[in-house]
């Protein structure tokens, strides 16, 4: 069992050693054979799907990846920093290379749903999701927010100071991808790779509250 648990990384000791006691201890739900063997059985016939599963994944995995590296606007998005080729797919998809296709960054706004919706009545104001979007689509532009926070001096700084500000995680992160998503509009419509330092040196020149942040860390 030790054995088992370490080769799925499972190290600590006393959780370990706590499994086991479990184990030892545990009163058997049934002793009828008839349930127990077809149990087996079933258990066995799942697994292997999901071994075909996995291997359906892979060969997807890998005529993904060789599409992403053949496509004209790979260097781009790849260069987004913590995207990988994992986004990097997602934002080719998201985006073509039909530049006519969004317009305005608003409009990438809006279909991919990281545009917020206000609805007023009166002196009441409520902001909330937009709900109807590709959800898989707004996912990609999310997690890509939260994976960028490690490899990106201001998209760091700008969560911290979201942070700051009251937001939990998640909105701190949400108001992170809707700047990405801008960002990453103007570098698809001008076909131009992103570079940190030329981003961090315009919030310098402009004397930016996010630059001060970061001249703060």
């Amino acid at each position: 069992m030790r054995t088992f648990f370490q080769e799925h990384h499972a190290y600590t000791r006393a959780i370990n050693q706590q499994r086991m006691d479990g184990i030892r201890q545990a009163i058997p739900a049934t002793t009828d054979q008839a349930v127990i063997r077809s149990s087996v059985m079933i258990v066995h016939t799942l697994v292997e799907q999901v071994s075909c599963v996995t291997e359906a994944l892979r060969r997807f995995e890998k005529e993904i990846d060789a599409l992403t590296r053949s496509h004209a606007d790979f260097q781009l998005f790849a260069s987004l920093p913590g995207a990988g080729p994992v986004h990097a797919s997602r934002f080719i998809s998201a985006l073509g290379t039909d530049r006519s296709r969004y317009e305005h960054v608003e409009d990438l706004l809006t279909f991919t749903g990281m545009a917020p919706i206000m609805e007023r009545s009166g002196k009441t104001t409520v902001t909330h999701f937009r709900w109807f979007c590709p959800k898989f689509l707004r996912q990609s532009f999310h997690e890509f927010a939260g994976q960028s926070i490690p490899y990106s001096r201001w998209a760091q700084a700008f969560y911290r100071q979201q942070r700051v500000r009251g937001k939990d995680h998640q909105a701190s992160v949400r108001s992170l991808a809707f700047k990405w998503t801008r960002m990453i509009f103007r570098l698809w419509k001008n076909q131009t790779p992103y570079h940190e330092r030329t981003y961090v040196a315009a919030l310098q020149r402009r004397g930016s509250p996010l630059w001060q942040v970061m001249a703060a860390q």
